[in-house]
């Protein structure tokens, strides 16, 4: 009986010992895989350092890593935020200029209209190659997108929507070549740490009670669509925890 039970014990800490293993190796494959890129290597050579130090002032590593953006087209900011794979909530951890803008304020309905989009995204792409330095492609059109303009194929909404490098845009999310190097690294390490949905929430603008009341009344058609998204944006601006919501019919989120 006192075999049997030492034999248990022997397999379960086997189990684990392996189960270990091979999250570690994972966690190695994805870093090694894009390290095999001269830009990466670049940005992990000039940033690793200086990140590692700004984690740590949060308690935090490169190694036990989550990450969540916030856009906010109007402001032209990108915030970034962190923690723990365990923990529930973000902290913000730092705050990029978006340095070029493209569009106006609004989603994007269409291919060729210029317009960056807004709603509640992920990373889908990893792109050590870009001709923008580095990229990060963000998951548009999702299903809201698609189910707001039903006869539209998802070849006529458009697509390759980045956030990248280099401070040129036609619909995308330019930030200047260091910043994205930053971005990229902690991306690569929150990929390799099991965090397969990045997610990138992107807002026309923050709703403060000014912003709401001036760009409602000169954009009275998209007071609706707006109006969805602020209820994401104050889930998120009171908890700091990723949105779960579904997505109806119309393309509405309807938050969780």
């Amino acid at each position: 009986m006192k075999t049997q039970k030492i034999h248990s014990i022997t397999v379960i800490l086997l189990a684990i010992f392996c189960c270990s293993f091979v999250a570690y190796n994972k966690y190695k494959d994805f870093i090694s895989e894009q390290k095999r890129y001269k830009k990466v290597r670049t940005a992990y050579q000039e940033k690793e350092n200086y990140l590692t130090n700004k984690l740590k002032q949060k308690n935090l590593s490169l190694q036990n890593l989550n990450i969540l953006m916030v856009a906010y087209k109007e402001e032209g900011e990108l915030e970034m935020y962190v923690k723990s794979k365990t923990d529930k909530s973000y902290q913000k951890l730092l705050t990029y200029d978006i340095c070029r803008g493209s569009g106006d304020l609004g989603a994007k309905n269409r291919q060729g209209d210029y317009q960056v989009p807004e709603g509640f995204y992920y990373i889908n792409h990893f792109n050590p190659m870009s001709s923008y330095f580095l990229s990060l492609g963000i998951s548009y059109p999702n299903l809201a997108d698609k189910r707001r303009n039903p006869t539209r194929t998802t070849k006529e909404l458009g697509g390759a929507i980045y956030l990248h490098g280099s401070c040129v845009t036609i619909g995308c999310i330019p930030v200047t070549d260091e910043y994205i190097k930053e971005i990229y690294v902690l991306a690569v390490q929150a990929r390799a740490n099991g965090q397969a949905k990045i997610p990138i929430y992107v807002f026309p603008f923050r709703f403060t009670k000014e912003n709401t009341e001036n760009f409602y009344a000169k954009n009275t058609n998209l007071v609706r669509f707006w109006d969805n998204l602020k209820i994401g944006y104050d889930f998120f601006e009171k908890n700091k925890k990723k949105l779960s919501f579904q997505i109806n019919a119309k393309g509405n989120y309807i938050f969780d």
